[in-house]
């Protein structure tokens, strides 16, 4: 009997990280961090998991476009659905009165991106693989067949694809054997939300760095003088040898970023992410030529590909952040990916919120493996909450993420978790405020 998609299960899930200011910036001052939590479940009583982060009121938006798309897939072959994850991709992208929604943005697309990531968990989990590997594991042919040219081809060609690939197949076996070994690059996020106090942040900055960090993220944007208040304090503390990112999270306008970056030059910030809108690539373009040496990174709000491959088009970042659940999942993801590796550009994906570091580290570590095959400049962001809500919780350990080897994508959550923290009938949300 051939196995099918039987449903696809979506839950509204919030934790209420705003009572402690965790995750905290300029334009989000009291995030719930929140997941639309899909699971794909199969006519053998198999399961994949995926999800779509937000961050509070809306997550009920996601979760109904979810079950807008489940239409369209439970009733489908797990063998056809799994033996071309790039037309199942374009089946949910591509609906032709769903799509009038985005196209190929906002809730639908993210929706959607929830969705695919399920699917690939799926896949992984039946190869008895870690996402990453399965992925390292595909032949060049294979990926290139995942991705949608379409919009694409006057940037890169599925030819050129294939030869990024070929050229790094060779290798892809010793690079497996270092990521195993050694792990992979991480940056902490952690001390520099922006509702902590001073004395927090420098008691975290250092915490960071005697753990083996050597890049830590500031969130600035609310108050000039505050910026540059904590920026120096945390020069100060952690000296010059430890790079210091900043994030605007999207609070100015093009000519702002770079007057409100002046005088924080002298503290050497590393970079500079969403200094301005996320689909603002001209004025990226403008920031990046007026602050360098500072860098300009952005990416955990682009919609999609394309707006991707402008942004590499214009020359407007030196840094891609890419997120594992923004853009329609793992396939637009490896597109994301083998565009960046043509124009060179590093990419330091985005993991700020609840199981983006347990998903995202499997694309960094695939695009080290069989794409760029480059660690120099390249970390993947780390904020130490809410890993113990999933089975197969991040291991960072001295600064680095430890390869996962779990098969899986790293979304699934714990049932507990789960029933406690559905909104609004969990417990957590239905006892009101502690």
């Amino acid at each position: 009997m051939t196995e099918s998609i039987t449903a696809v299960d979506v839950v509204d899930v919030r934790f209420p990280t705003s009572r402690q200011l965790d995750g905290s910036d300029a334009m989000n001052p009291e995030p719930d961090y929140s997941a639309t939590y899909v699971t794909l479940r199969t006519s053998d009583g198999a399961a994949g998991h995926g999800l779509a982060f937000t961050i509070g009121r809306g997550n009920e938006i996601t979760t109904a476009a979810v079950r807008a798309l489940e239409p369209l897939v439970t009733g489908l072959a797990v063998d056809d659905l799994l033996a071309d994850l790039g037309a199942f991709s374009r089946r949910l992208t591509g609906d032709g009165q769903l799509r009038w929604l985005g196209p190929n943005k906002g809730v639908i697309h993210m929706a959607a991106g929830a969705v695919v990531n399920a699917a690939w968990d799926l896949y992984a989990r039946r190869a008895g693989k870690p996402l990453w590997d399965l992925l390292a594991g595909l032949s060049p042919e294979q990926l290139v067949a995942l991705v949608d040219f379409r919009y694409l081809r006057d940037a890169l060609t599925p030819e050129e694809a294939l030869d990024l690939l070929r050229a790094a197949e060779p290798g892809r076996a010793a690079r497996r054997a270092r990521l195993l070994a050694e792990g992979y690059p991480a940056y902490t996020t952690s001390p520099g939300w922006l509702g902590y106090t001073d004395d927090k942040l420098v008691r975290l900055a250092r915490e960071a760095v005697a753990e083996g960090f050597t890049q830590i993220k500031l969130k600035v944007g609310a108050d000039p003088e505050a910026d540059l208040r904590r920026l120096r304090l945390a020069r100060e503390a952690l000296g010059p040898g430890v790079r210091i990112a900043l994030d605007a999270n999207q609070a100015w306008g093009a000519g702002e970023a770079v007057e409100r970056l002046a005088p924080l030059a002298p503290w050497e910030p590393y970079w500079i992410e969403e200094p301005t809108s996320p689909d603002d690539i001209l004025g990226h373009a403008a920031i990046r030529r007026a602050v360098a040496p500072v860098r300009v990174a952005t990416g955990e709000h682009c919609h999609n590909q394309v707006m991707f491959k402008q942004l590499l088009q214009a020359e407007a970042i030196d840094v891609l952040q890419l997120d594992a659940a923004r853009v329609a999942g793992v396939t637009e993801n490896i597109a994301v990916l083998l565009l960046a590796a043509k124009f060179g550009v590093p990419v330091c994906p985005h993991a700020g919120g609840v199981g983006l570091c347990e998903m995202v580290q499997h694309l960094a570590m695939f695009d080290f493996v069989a794409v760029s095959g480059a660690m120099e400049d390249r970390v993947i962001e780390y904020v130490d909450h809410l890993h113990e809500h999933f089975t197969a919780p991040v291991t960072v350990r001295g600064g680095r993420y430890l390869a996962p080897t779990a098969p899986g994508n790293g979304a699934e959550m714990r049932a507990a978790s789960i029933a406690d923290h559905r909104f609004p009938e969990g417990p957590v949300w239905s006892a009101g405020p502690s």
